[in-house]
């Protein structure tokens, strides 16, 4: 894994080595490490010649390995969800910078053929979620279902929101969790095959934050840079690929600091990991 780090940073962000002080961005891994590069990298090049900010991408191949990293403070800036969000703010002081528009709903899914038609059905079932803390699509959604919908199942992580799709077609899992945004990328073929059987609540969506050692100045040449390029047709094609769609300033007590009232510690989990 740290061989694919610097290969993707190797190669995806060379010449920013050369204009000056570079910062490194952590992004949490709903996509492969490939895809994630993929979806930034042309980004992150109109930011290094917008706001005049060179950001090299930090990929961890798994969600517990991208909360090590941050609740260590490595990353200058992370593009996290929002109980991340609480959890960045609480270690380190993080600073939400601009965040995605759209409200974020996790989304429970079953294979559109199968049995499972109703959430009475999943009891004594076994669930696929990305990860203990992804928000919308494990976390919020697990403690819904536990408190609010009285289902009893039994759960597995199986990395990415990709995995869970995957492992609910293949019957691996009765049900799996994730959100609007991830499944919409999916083949078409694959989407059509998957039934929505519950949605949560919407919250605001996952912000880009900074580490309070970046400069005051640099965090505001970042974020205006980006909500310029919400103005501009082609640029809302950058920010809807890394789900940015809509950007806006996000503001921690506004967006983040009420999710710390829905008690959610107890179904959140840390995981201890090793470069795997």
């Amino acid at each position: 894994m740290k061989t694919l780090t610097l290969l993707l940073a190797f190669v995806l962000w060379l010449p920013a080595a050369w204009a000056g002080q570079v910062y490194t961005l952590s992004v949490v891994p709903q996509f492969t490490p490939v895809d994630i590069g993929l979806r930034w990298s042309p980004l992150l090049a109109y930011l290094e010649k917008e706001a005049g900010v060179s950001l090299q991408l930090r990929v961890q191949e798994r969600i517990p390995k991208f909360e090590t990293d941050f609740l260590a403070g490595v990353p200058d800036f992370v593009f996290l969800n929002p109980w991340h969000a609480v959890m960045a703010m609480k270690a380190h002081g993080y600073v939400p910078l601009v965040r995605g528009g759209d409200m974020l709903n996790g989304i429970l899914v079953v294979d559109r053929t199968g049995p499972i038609k109703r959430l009475a059905d999943l009891d004594g079932k076994t669930l696929a979620f990305p990860s203990p803390n992804a928000f919308g699509a494990s976390l919020y959604l697990r403690a819904l279902l536990a408190e609010k919908e009285n289902v009893t199942f039994r759960t597995t992580y199986v990395g990415t929101h990709q995995n869970v799709y995957r492992h609910v077609l293949l019957g691996e899992a009765a049900a799996g969790g994730g959100v609007g945004a991830t499944l919409d990328k999916e083949p078409a073929g694959m989407q059509s095959r998957l039934a929505v059987l519950y949605t949560t609540p919407g919250v605001p969506s996952h912000p880009l934050a900074a580490h309070p050692r970046v400069s005051a100045e640099v965090r505001a040449r970042l974020a205006a840079a980006l909500l310029k390029l919400d103005r501009d047709p082609a640029g809302r094609k950058l920010l809807a690929a890394v789900e940015l769609d809509r950007t806006q300033a996000a503001d921690y007590a506004r967006d983040y600091a009420p999710l710390e009232k829905l008690k959610l510690g107890q179904y959140a989990q840390i995981e201890k990991t090793g470069d795997k």
